[in-house]
């Protein structure tokens, strides 16, 4: 059988790390013991996750025209995809018979006649390569809500401040000498009242006031100076308000001032009454989107409709005594017998292994990409020394190097911390699907709310009717438990109740 071989990175940063060169290396020896022939050998460096994926498109296309069937060969699922929209052209062409995808850590191959625990281990295998993906992500958010808390901002400076590196080569933010003091102009002149944000950008311009680039500031970039709290000591970040550490250029009763010039009046957040109603804020109208409100009668009876009066199903109530029933239908399917969960702890168990490679592969390539940077800056010293650059080009260069130094630093602990939750992500999904109904039925009201959130989306009300969508990878349990044999992928994430 004629085979291709598959071997990815995402970055030129893993690239570093020498893995493609051994990706290929078993590949090859892998097709060689199997008898096949390697009529292309593809190293790409590109994301599973985001983009065209150019290259994979371009080996797909190959083996969709090729007349006789083609062996994808690859180390592991991941470095092959780590999203459902790849499976669904991958499935047709196993369909048809013209491909043959071969995982070569995983120990499995698919096929035309593939059986639904081959094609289950590929689905959880695609899904907890994702699920690294999400870790990584969520790790490098929570460091930056860590910084925040902390009282650090994490991103660029606004204007009338500048990014430096202070001792211990640690970021921080001082007042620019060349425009914080328009900045207390800025906010001096508007909250008198008599100027509008047009006028104030007149005025700056005047007075010489100009952006990082050298242009006059426009009337948005003045109106976004005067919305943002940085300026007398708070942080706006992800809809709340942070006190930080650095210097104040206006007062808050300044700011404050301004605020009343630019809005008028101040508006009071609207606050909902706290309530025990399992299903409050997670169900929307189907008809107009507007989420559905809860109402009690009698001790027992809830009910729930649509919250706006103008909605044509405002008249449409729906039990809850209903939707828990749909809810517990749902989590007794996630329940599969042991025979399977020993089977996909076992793939995952292989899966992990592959995982741990990528991860040691990653942390090299960041680690050898972080040594040459500060190699250049050692370079790069001895230049100015020498009085080959000077002092302003070596301060310059050296601050970019120190803030791509800083990022490396932050990819290498999240990394290090996405490795360690690869694990508890898929320890945490088996021990659920065992038990769900049980957990469900013995819970208060806000951990039933948290364990409904936990495996449903997109929850709402369509004539009266529940429908809904599960969360990976409980769509594909339910899935596989009420059909064992052969299924479409593209009804994985639908099931609309009736």
């Amino acid at each position: 059988m004629k085979a291709v071989i598959l071997a990815r990175v995402s970055s030129a940063e893993q690239e570093l790390g020498h893995s493609i060169p051994a990706q290929v290396r078993r590949l090859q020896e892998y097709a060689e013991r199997k008898g096949m022939t390697v009529i292309e050998t593809h190293s790409i460096t590109e994301s599973s996750t985001s983009g065209n994926r150019n290259k994979f498109s371009s080996i797909i296309k190959m083996i969709r025209e090729s007349k006789e069937p083609i062996a994808l060969i690859a180390d592991t699922i991941d470095r092959v995809q780590r999203s459902f929209k790849e499976s669904i052209v991958l499935l047709e062409l196993l369909k048809e018979g013209k491909i043959e995808i071969h995982f070569l850590r995983e120990n499995l191959i698919l096929q035309k006649d593939s059986n639904s625990a081959e094609l289950i281990r590929w689905d959880m295998g695609v899904v907890f390569a994702r699920a690294y993906v999400l870790q990584l992500s969520d790790n490098v958010k929570r460091g930056n809500e860590q910084k925040i808390r902390s009282g650090e901002w994490t991103g660029r400076a606004p204007i009338g401040y500048l990014n430096v590196t202070v001792e211990n080569e640690r970021p921080w933010i001082v007042p620019d000498p060349e425009r914080s003091t328009y900045i207390k102009r800025i906010f001096d002149i508007y909250g008198q009242g008599n100027s509008s944000m047009i006028m104030v950008a007149k005025q700056m311009k005047s007075e010489g006031l100009r952006s990082m680039k050298g242009k006059a500031l426009s009337v948005s970039m003045i109106e976004n100076i005067l919305k943002n709290p940085f300026y007398y000591g708070s942080m706006r970040w992800k809809g709340n308000n942070y006190p930080h550490k650095y210097e104040r250029l206006v007062t808050e009763d300044l700011w404050h001032r301004a605020e009343a010039v630019r809005e008028g009046w101040h508006k009071k957040p609207f606050k909902y009454a706290a309530k025990p109603f399992i299903f409050r804020g997670l169900i929307q109208c189907a008809h107009c989107g507007s989420t559905l409100t809860p109402q009690r009668q009698r001790e027992t009876n809830v009910y729930y409709n649509c919250s706006k009066r103008q909605c044509e199903k405002n008249n449409i109530y729906a039990k809850e005594k209903d939707f828990l029933q749909e809810v517990g239908k749902v989590l007794k399917c996630l329940v599969l017998p042991q025979k399977h969960i020993d089977e996909l702890v076992a793939s995952l168990k292989t899966h992990g292994k592959a995982q741990q490679v990528f991860h040691m592969e990653s942390m090299r390539g960041l680690q050898t990409e972080y040594d040459r940077i500060e190699g250049r800056i050692g370079k790069m010293y001895d230049d100015k020394l020498d009085g080959c650059i000077t002092a302003d080009m070596y301060d310059k260069k050296l601050k970019e190097y120190k803030m791509r130094q800083s990022e490396l630093l932050t990819s290498m602990q999240a990394h290090s911390k996405a490795d360690q939750q690869y694990h508890v992500t898929a320890s945490l999904v088996l021990d659920l699907a065992k038990r769900a109904f049980e957990i469900f039925g013995r819970s208060e009201t806000h951990e039933k709310r948290q364990l409904i959130n936990f495996v449903f989306q997109n929850m709402q009300l369509k004539d009266g009717k529940l429908i809904y969508k599960l969360k990976e990878p409980y769509n594909l349990i339910v899935q596989y438990a009420s059909h064992p044999l052969w299924y479409p992928r593209q009804d994985l994430n639908l099931r609309p109740t009736g």
